[in-house]
């Protein structure tokens, strides 16, 4: 049985359609339109007064998209661990590389020896010398593929004596430069709670490997080059950074914020410093030159979850899962919207309808905590549409009890249970995020949502050609916003309507979802090849 919740209690027992809606009761124009508000007054507030969330980057201007080199780069994740080498050819002047007039950002970025590891439960709950040891000999194993590549004679290294090393970190940090950032506590499932420093901490774990000879494919030994750190960066600043290296700011388009939507949810938005704490000003080199500076929201963490409770959307699921994290009220909308979380707030609602019922009994595998996962109900419950086949792949994956009046538990009606609960989960998930997007970029003065009682323009009106449409571009990226069926285009639907729906100041305006494909590791070479215009 699901724990009780001190805080709510149904009133009685709740049939399996009550429990459907109290996911998707909240995603209608009117409650998320007052969500968004309501999120654009938090985020102000929490810009101006906290010190944990809207924290400065050191990014302080945006690519040229002329930026070059070749680096090694790491995105460092809540599942996964990608090393890859990054070389960014650039673009001339008249928006050409020297191969194509068009100048297209594929055709400016070269990657290789892109490698992925995922990173165990065992290494997030290691000391943190053991995890960047770990790291370390990713990084060693992706350089050392480069260097068995070389032609057969050739002894000096393609690198040189040292490698520029661009970091992408899913975690928060707090910045005082492009290369240094102290790690502040992790989540999403990692044990690490101190401030550490995570410059000494990769060094370290990658000297191990460096100091050593390795053997090339020619059988002549030569030694791992050095690394040097030219840039550390949060996901979603390098997701925005990569698009906005990849996408050439127009007249009428700009990229205007980025997103991840995966293991985790954050965002990340220009905003100027005048909108900020006073203290932050502390964070960045030269704070009397900078107006405007890049800032990692940290949009999850608990100062978020006052809209989502004052409108009754955080429900009796919801505050179960809460309670249940390793760290109970943390991160409240993160809880309610990414992937870590979707499959179990499936599970414990599933739960609660099947044990009502007196004539079967639950798959023991589904008392589990986490024993749905949102990667499981993406690609088998969602990409299994006829119930046949799927109750197959579910009696694999949660046995029935044996000798239960001969009947399966996975019948037709428990199968139409479990999709419409992820549905509705992935639907609300889709319209908070997207809720959260309006309110974030009227927070920024880029959008706008009319207030209670302002006057309010027609909302309706319609711009008077296309090229007066501007594109406001959010750069996205994450498994669960580029995998998850429908998510993307209900979040997109959503956006649309709020941003319509909300003034009619927006007339002409356009909030556009953009994918920024392997944003997070192309982000960190990108932020690597700027570090002459930002220390």
């Amino acid at each position: 049985m699901p724990m009780a919740d001190s805080t709510y209690l149904p009133p009685s027992r709740m049939q399996a359609e009550e429990v459907i809606s109290s996911f998707t009761n909240c995603v209608n124009k009117s409650t998320l339109l007052d969500l968004a508000a309501r999120f654009s007054g938090t985020y102000s507030d929490l810009a101006k007064h906290s010190l944990d969330q809207f924290l400065v980057t050191p990014v302080t201007a945006l690519p040229t998209g002329r930026e070059q080199g070749k680096f090694i780069c790491i995105d460092v994740g809540g599942t996964n661990l990608r090393v890859g080498f990054i070389e960014l050819l650039g673009e001339s002047e008249d928006g050409g590389n020297g191969k194509s007039e068009k100048g297209k950002a594929s055709e400016r970025i070269r990657r290789s020896y892109d490698r992925s590891w995922p990173i165990g439960d065992h290494l997030k709950m290691d000391q943190a010398e053991d995890l960047f040891a770990w790291i370390g000999g990713c990084i060693a194993e992706a350089i050392q593929a480069a260097l068995n590549d070389m032609p057969d004679g050739v002894t000096e290294s393609p690198f040189g004596e040292e490698l520029l090393l661009g970091i992408t970190f899913s975690f928060p940090m707090s910045q005082k430069s492009l290369s240094e950032a102290t790690l502040l506590p992790m989540g999403k499932g990692f044990a690490i709670t101190s401030n550490l420093n995570l410059g000494k901490l990769l060094l370290a774990g990658y000297s191990r490997y460096a100091t050593a000879p390795s053997a090339s494919k020619n059988g002549i030994r030569s030694q791992l080059p050095k690394i040097r750190i030219a840039a550390i960066t949060n996901d979603t600043v390098a997701t925005f950074t990569s698009l906005a290296y990849a996408v050439k700011a127009a007249p009428n388009s700009r990229v205007a914020m980025g997103l991840i939507v995966g293991t985790g949810t954050n965002a990340t938005v220009p905003m100027k410093l005048a909108n900020l704490h006073t203290a932050k000003r502390n964070d960045l080199q030269n704070p009397d030159e900078v107006d405007t500076v890049v800032v990692n929201t940290e949009w999850t963490i608990n100062g978020t979850e006052r809209p989502l409770i004052d409108l009754g959307i955080q429900n009796h699921w919801d505050r179960i899962l809460d309670r249940n994290t390793d760290r109970p009220g943390f991160q409240p909308f993160e809880y309610m919207t990414a992937g870590r979380y979707l499959g179990e707030i499936v599970r414990l609602a599933f739960v609660y309808i099947c044990e009502a019922e007196r004539e079967s009994s639950l798959p023991p595998k589904l008392e589990l905590k986490n024993a749905i996962s949102t990667r499981f109900l993406s690609e088998v419950v969602a990409g299994t549409p006829d119930n046949t086949a799927l109750s197959a792949k579910l009696e694999v994956e949660f046995p029935s009890l044996a000798g239960e009046n001969g009947a399966p538990f996975w019948s037709s009606q428990h199968i139409d249970i479990l999709r419409s609960l992820a549905t509705a989960v992935q639907q609300r998930s889709s319209a908070l995020i997207a809720a959260a997007c309006v309110g974030l970029l009227d927070c920024v003065h880029d959008i706008r949502i009319d207030k209670p009682g302002q006057v309010r323009t027609n909302g309706h009106a319609v711009a008077n050609d296309k090229t007066d449409i501007e594109e406001l571009v959010v750069a996205y990226a994450g498994s669960t916003i580029s995998q998850y069926p429908n998510w993307l285009a209900e979040c997109q639907k959503w956006i649309d309507v709020l941003v319509a729906e909300g003034s009619g100041a927006n007339v002409g305006k356009r909030v556009l979802l953009k994918e920024a494909s392997n944003g997070s590791i192309i982000g960190a070479g990108v932020l690597a090849g700027m570090t002459e215009y930002i220390v």
